[in-house]
């Protein structure tokens, strides 16, 4: 009988400890999903400012010289992410393979121009900035015009900040739920154990000597569950990198490793004081108060 009640309370106990390491790990696998958004927001918001080009049309009388010159001094310009000089023969072979159909042959002639698209770095990507650099340009006789969507990079910029603020304010909430949530596990973790603090502390045992092996079993499970979601978040990490290349998100890594520094912290601290506060709430329970 005593054998069959000890299997028992050790499969509750091993049950105990599992829930606390899925709770530990699903949380803060969640956190780190967040935390990879704070730290990506502004990468993927440049990479999509980076995406707008600005057209500067040419006219038709535009020496080879002038032009080569234009986009030698446009390559090598601080706010230049790349410079491509597109022909009208080539703006009308692409033009023609959007509609379906060659124009040209419909009109007889070939009115597009010829033109360079320029793309800026991020950080050089707002309204103000943008209209100094095509003001400087039009200046030039041989540039007719300088054309780039001026709605979408207002519209672009303003949605990237709040966005961004808004990624902080749901992290900053996320993380307290985080803590509720994982003190929680590990407060009913502690409470199967109630009677065994109690009949501890009625035996003459210090409290210090009571939660110790607490606080120590909960570390461990803390860093359990912290190492799942870690392999967790790489392995989603990895797949995003080679599904985004583009977006370049292994490039940061010295903000990687502190982002997967602070979550292993995080499950470290959070079940050590968890688990303190925890044990030091049934350490001041009276007797009678255990069972309830």
């Amino acid at each position: 009988m005593s054998s069959s009640f000890e299997k028992y309370q050790k499969r509750r106990l091993i049950s105990s400890y599992f829930s606390v390491v899925i709770s530990v790990s699903l949380v803060l696998f969640l956190l780190g999903l967040l935390g990879l958004l704070v730290l990506n927001s502004q990468r993927v918001g440049d990479f999509f400012k980076e995406q707008i080009a600005v057209t500067i049309f040419l006219k038709n009388d535009a020496k080879e010289v002038e032009i080569i010159q234009l986009k030698q001094s446009l390559a090598l310009a601080e706010y230049t992410k790349s410079a491509e000089y597109v022909s009208k023969e080539q703006a009308a072979e692409e033009h023609s393979e959007t509609i379906g159909e060659n124009f040209t042959d419909y009109l007889g002639y070939n009115p597009l121009q010829n033109s360079i698209d320029v793309h800026l770095i991020a950080k050089f990507v707002s309204p103000a900035i943008i209209e100094e650099i095509t003001s400087e340009i039009k200046n030039k006789k041989f540039v007719d015009d300088v054309v780039y969507d001026q709605p979408l990079i207002a519209k672009l910029s303003e949605n990237v900040k709040k966005i961004s603020f808004w990624v902080l304010v749901i992290s900053s909430i996320f993380l307290l739920i985080a803590i509720l949530l994982i003190n929680s596990s590990i407060r009913l973790s502690v409470y199967a154990k109630r009677f065994t603090i109690k009949t501890m502390q009625m035996v003459g045992a210090t409290k210090s000597f009571i939660r110790r092996p607490f606080i120590r079993r909960s570390v461990r499970l803390g860093i359990l569950g912290a190492t799942i979601a870690l392999i967790g978040m790489g392995i989603v990490l990895f797949y995003l990198d080679q599904t985004f290349k583009e977006l370049e998100l292994l490039q940061g890594k010295l903000m990687l490793v502190v982002l997967f520094g602070f979550i292993f912290i995080m499950g470290i601290f959070i079940s050590w004081v968890s688990t303190y506060f925890a044990t030091q709430r049934f350490l001041n329970l009276r007797s009678d108060e255990l069972y309830y």
